[in-house]
């Protein structure tokens, strides 16, 4: 599968995002897991055939607008620790 440059630098981000939160990810288990699920949901959207509609690239595109928020979500609550 081919990336974009708009996709490779959305994943750079989120890469870089989750950089250090390994700690958070113990004390929130239900983000955990919503991460987990959005990342075996990625995996098998872009698994799937490409033609539909361009819907599969805006899902995959919102998955990783997802994956950003909770990986946010788990930063976040871990600077209030």
């Amino acid at each position: 599968m081919r990336l974009s440059l708009s996709h490779a630098a959305m994943l750079g981000a989120i890469v870089a995002a989750s950089t250090g939160i390994g700690d958070a990810l113990a004390a929130q288990p239900h983000m955990t897991s919503s991460l987990a699920m959005l990342r075996s949901a990625r995996g098998e959207l872009a698994a799937a055939t490409p033609n539909k509609g361009g819907h599969r690239v805006r899902g995959l595109t919102l998955i990783d607008q997802a994956i950003a928020e909770v990986q946010a979500g788990i930063a976040f609550d871990a600077g209030r620790r």
